[in-house]
């Protein structure tokens, strides 16, 4: 789930929520890789999802999404590495934003065959070597954390938790309101173009 929304047009407002919540658990070795193909699969579910939308709405969604600073960078780099530049978003961490590369990426054109092969590697590898990372030193940064923050590690999980949650929430609410401000924008917008036909 959490996955999902961070590579889907709801990202979460928290960075790295996704790496650290998969370190977390890979560290209590609960069936790494079963974890691998949870996480990459909850991913490139968000991630298709974005590239339908940028494919739906082309230039205007990404124009919508994406910053004015970034737009013509964004634009030149995924016309000119096409796949290339999903997976290399898709494998470096923050602050490296994906959702914008994923939005061009259907905007632009890359075909979603070349699309979901792309993401869906480099996913396996950003993902596989986290739990990797959790699985062989997870227990001895977990002993290391308990000895310098002891009784503090319930406090402090369930407070990243809580800001998880808080996070996830705030991104649905805000993409509800964009969806309601788009449908209030069309109807305006179909209401006044016949009386414009009509004339005097």
């Amino acid at each position: 789930m959490v996955s999902m929304l961070d590579a889907s047009l709801v990202p979460l407002p928290l960075p790295g929520s996704t790496d650290i919540l998969v370190l977390l658990l890979a560290a209590r070795h609960t069936a790494p890789w079963l974890l691998v193909v949870a996480s990459v699969g909850g991913s490139v579910l968000g991630g298709s999802l974005t590239w339908s939308a940028g494919k739906k709405g082309g230039e205007a969604m990404l124009e919508k999404h994406v910053p004015k600073r970034f737009l013509a960078r964004l634009e030149r780099w995924v016309k000119h590495h096409g796949p290339a530049s999903v997976a290399t978003a898709a494998i470096l961490p923050p602050p490296i934003p994906l959702m914008p590369f994923l939005l061009a990426a259907g905007a632009l054109g890359v075909a979603r065959k070349q699309f979901l092969w792309a993401f869906t590697a480099a996913r396996m590898l950003r993902y596989g070597a986290i739990v990797w990372l959790g699985a062989t030193y997870g227990r001895r940064v977990g002993k290391l954390w308990s000895s310098y923050v002891a009784g503090w590690s319930h406090v402090i999980l369930w407070s990243f938790l809580g800001l998880l949650a808080a996070a996830v929430l705030l991104g649905v609410w805000k993409y509800r309101q964009d969806q309601h401000k788009q449908k209030l924008a069309s109807a305006v917008t179909s209401c006044s173009s016949p009386a414009r036909d009509a004339g005097p």
